[in-house]
């Protein structure tokens, strides 16, 4: 028997979990598939949002000690990151706040002001804004890194222990090693009303997984993806969430792990690289398993060594279930 007929014995002996999936397939109406236009996308979102219930809508205000602008309530910790990262080189000059001079504090003000964001002036008072973060384990890149009680000095995390900071006199704003261990730590993109998790700018129409159907149909189209597979694999994976974390240490919207994400070269919590990412992961495994989505789905899940292993879908409850789910929103969005 081959690999694909393997797996789609599999899949069909698993009439208990289709069972259980059934009320968000009756969701759903058939839709005729259709290319990657304007008026395709909006279609292909629309049929998103019921597949993935939309999450409240974040609206400019002050929330946490923050001032969000109507464009600031999408920025995203990697935005920050880019915008402080256009201060390196700026000589370091107390109480500075601009690029012929600036402080610790003063970086993190203007860095915030450019992307319409508002924080206090002085360290010591941004040290009490946006929502805590318990350790550097749990970082974002984005997120505002204190040392002291108060706060002495603030700075900006980029990732993979280092940070973006105005260290001192007769320095310039630099990035470094993350050193000491920081006092505190605060989350401050997106922490707006009716969430305190960070938000990414929109990429199509909608909200939650809806809201990257242009990424989806795009990616889709260049790598010669199945339709809906990279929206339906997002939507088992992360809900839409861009900056879901799992117990495994997976992150964003697709949910790569570190290793995997490195490997690819995309950043995970970028919705942009992840969905790259993942789709050119997913075209290589259905190239690997000769255009079977059962057990590209499963390497995807378990990994290519279980399903080599195995001969076929690995008879794990976690992946055989998520292949299921996962063709099942393929077919209720096509």
């Amino acid at each position: 028997m081959s690999d694909h007929a393997a797996a789609v014995g599999a899949v069909n002996a698993m009439a208990a979990v289709l069972s259980r999936i059934a009320t968000i397939q009756a969701q759903f109406s058939p839709r005729p598939a259709t290319g990657v236009t304007s008026a395709s996308t909006t279609s292909f979102a629309s049929a998103l949002d019921q597949a993935a219930p939309a999450s409240a809508g974040k609206q400019p205000g002050t929330v946490n000690g923050i001032t969000y602008s109507a464009r600031g309530v999408n920025v995203s910790g990697s935005d920050i990151v880019n915008e402080a990262e256009t201060y390196v080189g700026v000589p370091y000059v107390w109480g500075g706040n601009g690029r012929s001079g600036i402080d610790c504090s003063g970086l993190v003000q203007q860095t915030c002001k450019d992307l319409g964001i508002s924080v206090p002036r002085v360290a010591s008072d941004q040290q009490n804004v946006g929502t805590a973060v318990p350790s550097l384990a749990q970082a974002r890149p984005g997120d505002l890194l204190f040392f002291g009680e108060p706060a002495y000095h603030v700075a900006i995390y980029v990732g993979d222990n280092k940070m973006i900071e105005a260290p001192q006199a007769g320095e310039n704003v630099k990035i470094a090693t993350v050193s000491p261990t920081p006092s505190s730590i605060r989350r401050i993109a997106g922490a707006t009303t009716n969430s305190s998790s960070p938000t990414v700018a929109a990429t199509g129409s909608g909200t939650g997984v809806a809201a990257y159907s242009t990424l989806f149909a795009t990616d889709t189209q260049r790598y010669g993806l199945p339709s809906g597979l990279l929206a339906a694999v997002a939507t088992v994976e992360s809900g839409g969430n861009p900056n879901a974390v799992s117990p495994a240490g997976a992150q964003g919207l697709m949910q790569l792990m570190p290793g995997t994400a490195h490997s690819l070269g995309v950043d995970a919590l970028n919705p942009t690289q992840a969905v790259d990412g993942a789709a050119r992961m997913l075209s290589g495994l259905l190239q690997r398993y000769q255009g079977s989505v059962p057990l590209a789905l499963a390497a995807y899940n378990a990994g290519p060594g279980a399903v080599a292993k195995y001969g076929g879908i690995p008879p794990y409850a976690e992946t055989q279930a998520y292949v299921v789910k996962v063709q099942s929103l393929m077919e209720a969005v096509a």
